[in-house]
């Protein structure tokens, strides 16, 4: 016999509750009271196990609809993240192509200078070694890093102290273990 069950006046057209087939001697035998299973009760019985069912879909919806939200945070981040990479990559490009009369060093510091024709030049000397004698109109000083990007002076200080938290972590025993096997140091007994 096979037994559906729709709510009455829903808005949204859900399809029927289906109620699991009935054998009342699986494999030859008989397990439980079939009379005691299968007969039909309160015709509630069935409105509630409808209503059961369409709030785990709507509980099921939810769900998706909430990790489908965290991936979109998470994609827009990344999106971010790639459009800063892509800039800094750019700005990079641009100083490297600044004019230069000095051969540049990782871990220096240089100050960028823009001539009244326009073009732009590095020069070891800041604005305040020019003094009032300073000739052209100052940009902005940079620090050439070691991997070849610049960083704008007013950011080194901080990244700095983010590379020397790094540094800690890495040089630290908790950090790196020097065996393989699993560390309970710490944990309460």
């Amino acid at each position: 016999m096979d037994q559906t069950v729709s709510l009455p006046k829903q808005t949204k057209k859900l399809g029927p509750a289906a109620l699991v087939e009935t054998n009342s001697n699986p494999n030859g035998l008989e397990l439980v009271s079939s009379y005691h299973t299968n007969r039909v009760g309160d015709p509630m019985d069935l409105v509630s196990l409808a209503q059961q069912v369409q709030k785990g879909d709507e509980f099921v919806r939810a769900n998706a609809c909430n990790r489908l939200t965290v991936i979109a945070e998470q994609i827009r981040y990344l999106q971010d993240q790639a459009r800063k990479v892509l800039e800094d990559a750019k700005r990079d490009a641009d100083l490297h192509h600044a004019a230069c009369n000095v051969v540049k060093k990782p871990g220096n510091v240089y100050h960028l200078y823009v001539r009244d024709s326009g073009q732009r030049y590095f020069s070891i000397l800041s604005p305040q070694e020019w003094g009032s004698s300073c000739p052209h109109k100052f940009l902005g000083a940079y620090k050439l890093q070691y991997d070849m990007s610049w960083t704008p002076l007013e950011d080194v200080e901080k990244q700095e102290a983010e590379i020397s938290v790094m540094d800690k972590l890495l040089n630290s025993q908790t950090a790196l273990p020097s065996s393989t096997g699993p560390n309970f140091n710490g944990l309460p007994n």
